[in-house]
């Protein structure tokens, strides 16, 4: 990933330049429904989207944004590199700057997907989007895609920091306010709850492995090897263990400003679990449990995510 940092910091500084401009009530707009970053994405790159031809080598990271989808990505992609760096007939369009595209498919211009026709497989491809947004060729062609998930209470909270910290993104006077918008699915990339419900029917899917961002947290080199064995690479148990340790929370908090520039201290800020209990109040605490009972406890990603042991005090 670490190949991809100057498409994602230039995009990135021009985008946050100029929402800076801009007043809040246009900081975003909504496509099918939902809402989205106006200097990030547009309703032009969205209908160019869905002529977009997926392969089957292609590796989809998928996530509800702040689930952990930047650090699992640099996990993705230092595995993907380190396979190719094996197979000398494999090449690696990482390595080429000319051919590098900001990793998140939604986010540019409407050429973008031009462009990315030329990138070599394996291509590694991020997105907030939910799958029924996604081009269907994506699921057609049977890319492999890794949806990640996050409990709903750290995730909230874990926004909240970010929303006030994005110039892209609209800020909020206090966590109350923006914990009504959050619960009411008013959020750049939708609702929380509809994102884990319409993923959890693709759970079974042949093509989708589901890794929760606290698994990975608890155990980080089962996560790289369970990731490694899904797209079926071939590593040594010395290379997963490079891939471990270039992969944790404080080596890219602490490279972050290389490879995020300005915003590197925004997208890596605490990176653990139950930091929720520094902002929700009981109230909050009760209404989100019931939402979360209500909406997601029966299905699948649901269960996964393990409620009762991260989101209960």
């Amino acid at each position: 990933m670490a190949n991809h940092r100057k498409k994602f910091i230039d995009l990135l500084d021009k985008a946050m330049a100029a929402a800076d401009m801009m007043d809040r009530e246009d900081l975003l707009f909504s496509y099918k429904g939902i809402l989205f970053p106006t200097t990030m994405c547009s309703p032009e790159t969205f209908k160019a989207l869905e002529s977009f031809e997926a392969r089957s080598e292609d590796v989809i990271l998928a996530g509800y944004p702040k689930s952990g989808t930047n650090w699992v990505g640099q996990i993705l992609n230092n595995l993907v590199t380190t396979a190719a760096e094996n197979n000398e007939d494999e090449t690696n369009s990482l390595n080429d700057k000319e051919l590098e595209e900001f990793p998140y498919l939604e986010v540019g211009d409407p050429e973008k997907y031009q462009r990315m026709e030329k990138l070599s497989s394996r291509r590694v491809i991020f997105t907030h989007l939910l799958p029924q947004n996604l081009p269907e060729s994506i699921f057609k062609n049977k890319a492999k895609i890794l949806v990640l998930v996050r409990n709903p209470k750290d995730v909230a909270t874990s926004f909240y920091y970010f929303n006030n910290g994005m110039s892209t993104y609209p800020s909020y006077e206090t966590w109350d306010e923006f914990f009504t918008a959050f619960m009411t699915g008013k959020m750049p990339g939708g609702s929380y709850f509809d994102h884990i419900c319409e993923w959890s029917k693709h759970d079974d899917d042949e093509n989708v492995m589901t890794l929760t961002y606290e698994e990975l947290k608890e155990n980080r080199a089962w996560g790289v090897k369970k990731i490694a064995e899904f797209l079926g690479l071939l590593l040594t148990e010395e290379q997963l263990q490079a891939v471990v340790e270039g992969s944790s929370f404080q080596a890219m908090k602490a490279k972050s400003q290389k490879t995020h520039g300005g915003v590197g201290n925004i997208l890596f800020r605490k990176g653990g679990v139950n930091d929720w209990k520094t902002l929700f109040n009981e109230d909050q605490n009760q209404e989100m449990d019931k939402t979360f009972e209500e909406r997601l406890a029966r299905t699948k990603l649901g269960a996964k995510i393990k409620y009762e042991v991260y989101c209960k005090t």
